[in-house]
């Protein structure tokens, strides 16, 4: 079976375009391929009551929950906005995404 390919990956900046954090900027701290989620810096925060236990002492904790990938968009930097991507071939063989409104290039 083939490995899902998304137009997001790990450590990248994204915008959420939909849903109650709509408007929110973060970055991708972790892709769940099988399940079509990335987990986003400081959005989509949930509280979970936890027990103590002789390693944690409990209490409410606020973690980031999992956000479909398609309710996320890249965003570009220079545009200042969430943007397509397209990818390309550079001169020396190495390939890259591109922003497609600016062709600014996302891969550094």
């Amino acid at each position: 079976m083939e490995e899902k390919q998304y137009h997001i990956k790990k450590n990248d900046l994204v915008i959420v375009i939909t849903g109650k954090d709509k408007g929110k900027t973060g970055k991708v701290l972790r892709i769940f391929k099988k399940k079509d989620r990335v987990i986003v810096e400081k959005v989509n925060m949930v509280k979970r009551h936890v027990k103590p236990s002789q390693k944690t002492k409990g209490g409410i904790l606020e973690k980031e929950s999992p956000i479909h990938v398609s309710n996320v968009m890249i965003y570009c930097e220079k545009c200042s906005k969430p943007v397509r991507v397209g990818k390309k071939v550079l001169d020396d063989g190495k390939k890259v995404r591109f922003c497609k409104k600016c062709n600014e290039v996302i891969d550094k």
